[in-house]
């Protein structure tokens, strides 16, 4: 099944959830720290290895800003279907 396939297959409910939840991360970041992950994301078109040692921390920094394991403890039950685990 490609990524697509699984896209298709969820609920439009749970993707809009998933854009709050990290809307609210990024919106979180400051305008200037917003910008500078943008541009290091883009100079490294994805792959952390095009970045010099020092971007490298830079992006690491950012994006411990973000939260993301927060992020994904609070996407989490969108994966199980809602079910906590015990």
């Amino acid at each position: 099944m490609s990524k697509v396939d699984r896209v298709k297959g969820l609920p439009w409910l749970m993707l809009l959830q998933a854009g709050v939840v990290l809307g609210k991360r990024w919106s979180a970041l400051s305008a200037k720290d917003r910008a500078r992950l943008a541009r290091l994301v883009r100079q490294s078109r994805g792959r952390v290895g095009n970045l010099s040692v020092k971007d490298r921390l830079e992006l690491r920094r950012l994006s411990r800003k973000l939260d993301l394991k927060g992020a994904g403890r609070e996407l989490l039950p969108l994966l199980r279907g809602g079910r906590k685990r015990r």
